[in-house]
């Protein structure tokens, strides 16, 4: 049943209204005492409109299949009855498997919040009030909400520690209400309810009576509490909840405090003093995310230059081409300086999605498009692959090999990666855009509407595309009055001949084609600032610009000290990662070598995986007859790495081999297919 038009539009403006204080760190900054904050501010998602055939179907796949999924997970696992437990409203023991499993239950209100916002849904949001009711039945009377230690306090789990705060380093109680403070703001935005909301104040106001420079000086195990209190810090002006987050920060790598906990968690040294990305990915990035929050609002420039160099050694030394990070699963995280290991990359989606919130900030803080390359990247490749094209299954690793061993799961017990999905993909839109007072940037292409404040107007966007299978891209103009400003355009780094903004990857081959730029027809010179194609002029309503971005097929080569990447080429296009993968050719994938000469060929396919475009060309095939290796021409199919595993179990590469003895040619009697039943090996976030 659809809620009355009346209603829905009374929510709709009431939600507009306060969406500029919303999760995307936008441009009100409520503290009376504090004047900075990031000189670009984002276009709230409710303000974008996608229409297009590749994120609008999957951002209603996330509403109507992977959020009401991951709820029933949460159910059935017991996720949701911890809280009643903890409430007293049933009678049991904790249910689930890991003390931090609240923190699920918080995501996925968040995502079904972020679509409650642009989609009413009466019979979710009832369900919304009921959870909520459960988890502030489950909140201790001062605040303190943790429900493995609230419903057996005497014996906890391990990890929680015998008594509150007793282990930080593992328990994740302060991780947990960092994802319940993103949810509440979320759920009071879309709804205008405060039951979660004063949920999420009460602990965070408990909280900040516990910690702080003259009170309790240990830090989160896992990070992810600093986003949270700069968001309630931003909806609410209190300096406190801002200074908590700073405190947090400041304390990692602070042994007068507590007992440091190492690389792992980033606590070996202060956190303006880190230079290289080290330990657990997610940790990693969820801090850094933090820091560029707390650096725009505080301008601690000791922070920017930590970040600018953390950055660094991440895109020259330790990012996958599919835009994940974290190489190993011992510690789900980063190795050692070009230790990118293949069919062994852990990828974590989690690290993904926290990778793009980071590098999202780092474009607000600098006004440069290669943060948004790095963004893209990771956007169409290493997150979209975490999750199947149904809505129902899940990649936690995302390597970029499978002997046959790999497939998506419909829940883990670590469940972090799901819940994670189903809050980022409804966000997308917000990423599309962004402004100042005199600029509008177009961040992504997407076929779809913006509606964008500047200074004195309002601007209309309307985006036509097919995007990202095609280049070309127009832009109608549609100001409320004529009006002089910027328009910046990214121009991708693929386009410029640059997978990535340094020298960890490249291409072969320069292609001589270039962006095209028109304004009502009329060629313009492509004025680049920072990777932005800049117009500056009097803009008119019906003003159209055209951008065409060359859509190129590229080979691509590691840097010499990727061993994995040795002897070995990828394959782009646009902005996919291509693979190799068994179903189309003949059954395997390591006993074949493409050249670097080889022209590839594009197709669309609507027949295949939901509608992608293909590569193909011609391999070479090799296969061992006793002591002599055959090889044969053979035809060799690419796709899109992130629809990879929707055929059954096999072998599949990003990194095919380009000379012979990088080949694994085929045993003499081998079969057309390796039937491997090996399951990976899942991580905990212990």
């Amino acid at each position: 049943m659809e809620q009355k038009p009346q209603k829905n539009y009374l929510r709709l403006r009431i939600f507009l209204a306060l969406s500029y204080l919303f999760l995307f760190l936008n441009s009100i900054n409520c503290s009376k005492g504090l004047k900075a904050d990031y000189p670009v501010k984002p276009v709230p998602f409710t303000d974008v409109h996608f229409t297009d055939i590749f994120w609008a179907p999957r951002i209603e796949t996330n509403r109507a299949v992977t959020i009401p999924f991951a709820f029933k997970q949460c159910e059935d696992t017991g996720r949701i009855a911890n809280f009643e437990i903890a409430g007293r409203l049933k009678q049991g023991q904790f249910c689930s498997k890991y003390a931090f499993d609240d923190s699920d239950v918080y995501k996925i209100i968040e995502g079904a919040s972020y679509s409650l916002a642009q989609h009413p849904d009466p019979a979710l949001e009832k369900y919304l009030d009921d959870i909520i009711l459960k988890i502030a039945a489950a909140q201790e009377k001062d605040g303190y909400l943790y429900t493995a230690r609230t419903i057996n306090p005497k014996s906890p789990m391990e990890m929680a520690g015998n008594k509150r705060w007793s282990n930080l380093q593992w328990s994740h109680e302060l991780y947990n209400v960092g994802h319940l403070y993103e949810a509440a703001l979320a759920h009071y935005l879309a709804t205008g309810k405060k039951t979660l909301l004063n949920v999420a104040l009460k602990n965070a106001n408990f909280i900040a009576r516990e910690f702080g420079p003259t009170k309790r000086r240990g830090v989160p195990g896992h990070q992810e509490i600093e986003i949270g209190l700069v968001k309630l810090f931003r909806l609410t002006g209190k300096d406190k909840y801002l200074k908590l987050a700073k405190f947090f920060l400041d304390e990692r790598g602070n042994a007068e405090g507590h007992k440091l906990y190492d690389k792992y968690a980033q606590d070996h040294l202060p956190v303006a003093e880190q230079t290289e990305a080290v330990g657990h990915a997610v940790r990693a990035a969820y801090m850094y995310s933090a820091m560029a929050d707390v650096a725009a609002l505080t301008a601690d420039q000791s922070y920017i230059l930590a970040l600018d160099r953390l950055w660094e050694n991440v895109v020259n030394k330790k990012i996958y081409l599919t835009g994940g990070i974290g190489a190993t699963g011992a510690w789900e995280g980063f190795g050692p300086d070009y230790e990118l290991p293949n069919e062994t990359a852990y990828a974590e989606t989690c690290a993904s999605i926290a990778n793009a919130l980071w590098n999202w900030r780092m474009f607000l803080l600098h006004e440069d498009a290669k943060y948004l390359d790095v963004f893209e990247r990771i956007l169409y490749n290493g997150l979209l692959s975490g999750i199947s094209l149904e809505g129902d299954r899940f990649f936690y690793p995302n390597p970029l090999a499978s002997s046959g061993k790999h497939e998506r799961s419909p829940w883990f017990n670590c469940a972090c990666c799901p819940s994670n999905i189903s809050r980022f993909m409804p966000s997308i839109p917000g990423y599309a855009y962004a402004q100042s007072s005199k600029k509008i940037f177009v961040n992504l292409y997407v076929q779809g509407d913006a509606r964008i404040e500047l200074d004195n107007n309002v601007v209309e966007l309307e985006q036509v595309t097919e995007y990202p299978w095609k280049g070309d891209i127009q832009i109608k103009m549609k100001p409320e009055k004529s009006d002089s400003f910027k328009l910046y355009l990214r121009v991708p780094g693929w386009a410029e001949a640059r997978p990535l903004p340094s020298d960890l990857y490249r291409y072969t081959e320069v292609s001589q084609e270039k962006p095209v730029l028109k304004v009502n027809g009329e060629v313009v010179p492509l004025l680049l600032e920072k990777g932005f194609a800049v117009i500056e002029r009097i803009w008119q309503k019906g003003d159209i610009i055209s951008f065409s971005l060359p859509m190129n097929i590229h080979h691509v080569v590691a840097h010499e000290q990727v061993q994995a990447g040795q002897d070995r080429i990828a394959v782009e296009r646009g902005p996919f990662v291509y693979c190799a993968e068994w179903p189309d050719n003949s059954g395997h994938v390591f006993n074949l070598m493409l050249k670097d000469d080889v022209i590839l060929s594009s197709e669309f396919r609507f027949d295949l995986l939901k509608g992608v475009t293909v590569l193909t060309g011609e391999a070479i095939a090799f296969r061992s007859l006793g002591r002599r290796i055959k090889s044969e021409n053979q035809k060799l199919t690419l796709i899109p790495y992130y629809a990879w595993a929707h055929r059954g179990k096999g072998e599949m590469t990003v990194w095919l081999a380009s000379e012979e003895k990088a080949v694994s040619p085929l045993p003499e009697n081998s079969s057309t297919r390796d039937k491997k039943e090996n399951k990976p090996v899942i991580g905990d976030r212990r």
